[in-house]
């Protein structure tokens, strides 16, 4: 891969505010007792490798994500605020197909930057975290494409240190089976220069010592066990920030902030804790507080978010028992902002709470005025599209990645099958199976495939399947698969499987796979038959990527969403004969699912009799270059499940992209109607309505 000759990029990147400490005076000493600054820490979390504001899923342009419009908000901040640190939560070079591009296709160099890096490196992140999908492409690519040195096994730690990004990269709580060290350096301090006003009212240039500190899910050793089993080990979030903490005050940070890859979680604490930061806030000596993992954007005072209303929690300030704390949702649409109000003490700088604000910006806009005599200046860094207005890109980001983009887009294209039905998960929610019955039959016959030839003591066990629809919704309204009928190219079995999982088969008897499907219906909120008003049928907090579900002819149940959770799957029965308690299966699924993620009950390492090595998507696409031609009654109508039957008093409404009623009537689903082509939520979600008594 080459990139534009160095002066043209450097052209572009010539304004002076668009990197940190452009201009700043050398620090003139000790800043005197009663001196005051605000410094603005910046905060990008789970870009996922968009780099460009483009969907190669779709291969159409996507105003509404790309680093490449966080860049333009980091320049408007860094105008704003004299003193700024930018910094990255994490789930940074996985998510794309740039990014499978870079690891699996055409692999970078040792001597070649990932194009995510290259354009943070230019865009000037002084320091970052690692997310547990930073790990997804093994320990020998992550230790390669940061420039690390680990000592680990299946790692040389004598290798040449590789192209990685220019800022330091902190991880505290995932350490070295072989050495019992740190993977990656537990914390760092920066010599941060700031602008800063003496007591006399006068300016001055001065230094603060920032320290950072990262964490990530210790869930990781599970989810990429294939990849860490015996080579990493993790520990909890509280106890490692309580042992590091005063080891970096003790070398003389004066702040500290946490960049702590998960979100928030009201359940008693536990050292596996996937979301564990309502207790990382905890732990004396935090200033700042970075969140991310959980896709969402904090402070938001309008969130319904049950993390976001838990005590000691303000989600409108943005504060976490007492700590500045923020989150910028997922693919750059959000930049996290946290203006700390310092003020020097005796022999350092302080945070005065009092004088922090903390916010997260959006690269969407609200719309223009409307009406007779509506005006609004112009704005030659908006873009209007599909009725939203996003920031305009930064110059010279795409340009520094041109050549990665247009490798990845041809390789997409490559054709491998076609389809007489649209493959799309708008619906999935509601009972439309047409993106998740191709995954399902993939996975299966793999797994029964490979029963066959290697477990023949399972040989007498059905054989089912599992999958969720990965992308609903949560991000607006271009986040839902959307694979139309006709030629099926790579980039759309990347659209139909979105994560790099690989395959597992696990065994579990009748009751383990109610409890199952149990867990899975969590993705609905509880009605009430008798309430008037409407009802949000889905938990918003319950991820679509966890709503599991069977789409075999040879299973059926149903959901009574009438019923608490855990109590709402009826009929379950297979080949037309109720499922017995004991009654055992063999269920093909993915890596995650299979080792415990997301809390299913009754799965873990016991379980699986099968830990392939073979991707989910790679097996898709295998199966459908065999397949050839998909036909929606063979591939994509095969109902496991409907909602039990219900008469409600007040409508019960869920949100979906607008104008999409022909796919839900095209998949049977003549029980669904729109009600609002804008829910007024502000993502452009539309607003359905569904007959629970039309199941």
């Amino acid at each position: 891969m080459t990139t534009p000759p160095a002066p043209r990029i450097l052209s572009l990147f010539a304004l002076a505010l668009l990197l940190p400490g452009c201009g700043a005076l050398p620090p003139t000493g000790r800043a005197p007792d009663g001196a005051t600054a605000t410094l603005a820490l910046l905060e990008t979390s789970d870009l996922h490798a968009n780099v460009v504001s483009y969907d190669y899923y779709k291969l159409a342009p996507e105003p509404s994500l790309g680093f490449e419009r966080t860049a333009t908000l980091i320049r408007q901040a860094r105008a704003e605020f004299p003193n700024t640190l930018l910094l990255d939560n994490g789930d940074t070079i996985q998510g794309t197909a740039l990014a499978d591009y870079q690891a699996l296709v055409a692999p970078v160099r040792c001597d070649e930057t990932l194009a995510i890096y290259k354009a943070m490196n230019r865009l000037g992140v002084e320091g970052g975290g690692l997310g547990n999908h930073d790990f997804n492409y093994g320990l020998a690519y992550l230790n390669q494409v940061t420039g690390s040195r680990f000592d680990v096994a299946g790692v040389d730690p004598a290798a040449p240190r590789c192209a990685g990004p220019s800022f330091p990269l902190v991880l505290a709580n995932i350490y070295s089976v072989k050495t019992g060290q740190p993977l990656f350096q537990p914390f760092t301090i920066i010599d941060k220069r700031i602008s800063a006003t003496g007591p006399d009212g006068k300016a001055l240039q001065a230094v603060v010592k920032v320290g950072i500190i990262g964490f990530t899910p210790p869930g990781i050793l599970e989810w990429d066990k294939r990849w860490l089993d015996g080579r990493v080990y993790a520990e909890g979030v509280r106890e490692t920030a309580q042992k590091y903490i005063p080891q970096m005050r003790a070398q003389g940070a004066e702040l500290v902030v946490a960049i702590s890859h998960g979100g928030l979680d009201g359940a008693p604490y536990t050292a596996g804790m996937e979301n564990a930061n309502l207790y990382l806030a905890q732990v004396p000596g935090i200033d700042a507080l970075l969140l991310g993992h959980a896709h969402e954007a904090f402070p938001n005072a309008a969130s319904a978010a049950a993390p976001f209303n838990l005590p000691g929690v303000d989600k409108a300030k943005g504060i976490v028992h007492g700590v500045p704390t923020v989150m910028a949702s997922l693919w750059g649409k959000h930049l996290g902002v946290i203006a700390l109000g310092l003020k020097r003490d005796g022999q350092r700088w302080v945070v005065d709470r009092a004088l922090t604000r903390v916010e997260a910006r959006s690269t969407q806009l609200p719309a223009r005025p409307a009406g007779p005599g509506a005006t609004q200046p112009v704005n030659a860094e908006v873009r209007q599209s599909g009725g939203k207005r996003h920031v305009e890109p930064e110059p010279g980001v795409a340009e520094l990645v041109a050549a990665e983009h247009a490798a990845t887009m041809r390789y997409v294209q490559t054709p491998i099958g076609a389809t007489d039905f649209a493959m799309t998960s708008y619906f999935a929610d509601v009972g439309d199976v047409s993106a998740i019955q191709i995954v399902n039959q993939a996975q299966a016959a793999y797994l029964a495939a490979y029963v066959r030839a290697n477990l023949p003591q399972y040989a007498q066990l059905p054989v089912l399947s599992v999958s969720a629809p990965f992308k609903s919704g949560s991000a607006g309204p271009g986040d839902y698969t959307d694979v139309k009928a006709g030629g099926i190219a790579l980039n759309n079995a990347a659209d139909l499987y979105l994560y790099p999982n690989s395959l597992s088969g696990v065994k579990v008897d009748g009751a383990g796979l109610k409890a199952w499907l149990e867990k899975a219906a969590s993705r609905f909120n509880t009605i009430a038959p008798g309430k008037t008003a409407p009802q949000e049928l889905v938990n918003a907090g319950f991820a679509g990527y966890n709503f599991d579900m069977l789409t075999s002819p040879d299973v059926r149940y149903s959901i009574d969403v009438t019923q608490p959770q855990g109590r709402r799957i009826q009929g379950l029965s297979y080949l037309g004969r109720p499922v017995q308690d004991g009654q055992e299966f063999l269920v093909a699924t993915n890596n995650y699912r299979a080792s415990g993620g997301g809390g299913f009950p009754g799965l873990g390492s016991r379980n699986i009799v099968l830990a392939a090595p073979d991707a989910n998507r790679d097996v898709l696409i295998a199966h459908i270059r065999a397949a050839q031609a998909l036909r929606r009654a063979s591939d994509g109508a095969a109902r496991s499940w409907r909602f039990a039957a219900v008469k409600t008093q007040g409508p019960v409404v869920f949100h979906s992209a607008p104008g999409k009623l022909d796919l839900a009537r095209a998949a049977g689903l003549d029980n669904v109607t729109q009600l609002q082509a804008d829910d007024g939520a502000g993502k452009g979600l539309a607003l359905y309505g569904i007959d629970l008594s039309r199941p």
